[in-house]
Order: C-alpha cells, then structure tokens, then sequence
C-alpha cells in the first residue's frame, strides 16, 4: 500500500473511530491512573462508599459532616480511575493483503482499533505476527503509517504455519485484540485458550472478501498459494466448488462455536463496504466493538 492510501485509511478510521470504540467501560480494570472504573479505590469523583477512619488516612476524605452528626470519623471512599490496557496483535500474513480491497480493509480495521484505544487512553502493546514471527511496535509507528512497511520486512521461516501466537508475551488482565482473516488450519480451541489465559478477554476481528467467501469460479484457472507465491493449475466444476464452500463454511462454523466457548466476540468484517457500515454489521452484533457514548 502506498502512503496515500495509508493515509486514507488512516483518515477513515479516525472518522469511524467517533462512533464506534472498543468496548473498554464494561470491564473492571486494575493498573495505572486513568478515566476508567477500577476494582479498588481512589480519588475520583465517583462516591463508592464509607468506612470508619484509621491512622494514615488521608483527612480530605474525612466526611464532616457526619462527624458534626455523630462524633466519629468516617472516611469517604471513591471509585478508582485506572487506565484500561489493550494488547493488540495484527496478522501480517500474506493472505492478509492478497488483494488491494482485503489490504485496504485490513489496515481500516487495524487504525480504527488503535485510534480508539489510543482515544481512551488505554495502555496500548501492539504486536505484528507472521507465523512465528512477531514484532512489537510503538503507537507512533501506526500514527504515522510506518506499521506497513515494518510488516513488510518481517520473514517467516515456515509459511503457511498457523500463526504463533504462543510468543506474543499477553499481560494480565488485559483486552487483547486479534485482527487475522483466520485462514490457516487447526484446532482454534488452543489458540483461544492462550489468548484468554492471566485473565484476558479476547476479541477476534476477522477481515474476508467476497471472492474468497462466496466465489464463482468455473473453468480453468491458475490458483497462487498467498503465502508461499507457488501456483498451479486446476479446473473448477460444480463439485470442486461445492466441496470448497461446505470447507469454509465448516472452517469459520469451528471458529464460531470455540470463541462462543470462550466467550470471545468473533465478528467477521466485508471488505465490500463501506468501513462504518461493515464494523456495524457484526462487530456491534456480536459485542466486538460498540457504539461510542
């Protein structure tokens, strides 16, 4: 993708980005000062409780006027404000940019999820992974577009292996966000138990184009393997055809009933559409991302 069109993309996820976020404010966080609700206490402005005052406390808390009431020192407890802490792993895998309509969908996907854990101020790690490769990059370097050409110089010893997401180092307690078409094969239970493991929630967001999901080949054609570049002839009658759209209806029905197990959102996301309208379809649906207050 060249740096217009990254640009582009960048500009439509900020837009989309307005009225559509991560769904950050229906969990309880632990961590770092922030504007979100916490699991414990803190100085926010949001009333928790009361308790009988002890050494040490802090007297702006005291509440007086229950004191002028009763004699005895009781302290106000608020809510804590922490900030949320996003882990997000994009999938770099060729398949992933086969077509200038699935890459330009998946980098719409990718910023939209950045710029709206940027927005709320999320402690964000955000990985690239090609099979067993990853690398870690700053916010800045999706900001400022850099991402692609990082993803692009990221080599794979063995493609086609189902990406390893074993050595991406998750933290606790985290939201971690998967953006992979899912087109690899195996058992996604493994998969999903790792990324849910220390307490994470684990939202799948899954980019896929019509010519691979509905397609209409008939004839003759020379099919190239996105990952490793070799092609090979093959002729597609009714049945070849059958045979692949009951495989990958069986593939992503696997995908669904393990994220259900695991109660991790899985929203499949057209690159047909529009941006605004292809998140509204699934994504909102399924709990993936919701619509921004």
């Amino acid at each position: 993708m060249s740096p217009e069109i990254l640009k582009t993309a960048r500009a439509k996820a900020s837009a989309c980005a307005e009225t559509i976020s991560l769904p950050l404010r229906s969990r309880v966080w632990r961590g770092m000062a922030g504007d979100f609700s916490g699991a414990g206490t803190g100085s926010s402005l949001d009333f928790q409780d009361h308790r009988n005052y002890a050494p040490g406390d802090d007297p702006r808390h005291i509440n007086w006027q229950a004191y002028a009431r009763t004699g005895d020192y009781t302290m106000k407890l608020f809510r804590e404000e922490v900030r949320p802490v996003v882990d997000i792993v994009l999938d770099v895998s060729d398949s992933m940019f086969f077509s200038e309509t699935k890459s330009l969908r998946v980098a719409e996907i990718f910023y939209t999820i950045v710029i709206s854990a940027h927005k709320a101020g999320a402690a964000i790690r955000i990985h690239l992974l090609k099979g067993s490769t990853h690398r870690q990059i700053p916010v800045e370097a999706v900001l400022s577009d850099q991402w692609f050409s990082i993803s692009k110089a990221l080599k794979d010893e063995t493609p086609n292996q189902t990406p390893n997401l074993e050595n991406i180092p998750f933290r606790a307690n985290t939201i971690r966000v998967l953006i992979s078409d899912l087109l690899f094969p195996g058992d996604p239970s493994p998969l999903l138990r790792h990324c849910t493991h220390r307490q994470g929630s684990l939202i799948i967001l899954a980019p896929f184009t019509k010519e691979e999901a509905n397609p209409d080949w008939q004839g003759n054609y020379e099919f190239v393997d996105s990952e490793s570049g070799n092609s090979s002839p093959h002729r597609i009658e009714p049945s070849v055809l059958r045979s692949y759209l009951e495989t990958y209806k069986k593939h992503f029905s696997l995908w669904h009933n393990a994220a259900i197990r695991h109660q991790s959102p899985l929203a499949r996301i057209p690159s047909d559409t529009d941006l605004l309208e292809a998140l509204q379809l699934d994504a909102i649906k399924s709990g993936a991302l919701e619509i921004s207050n």
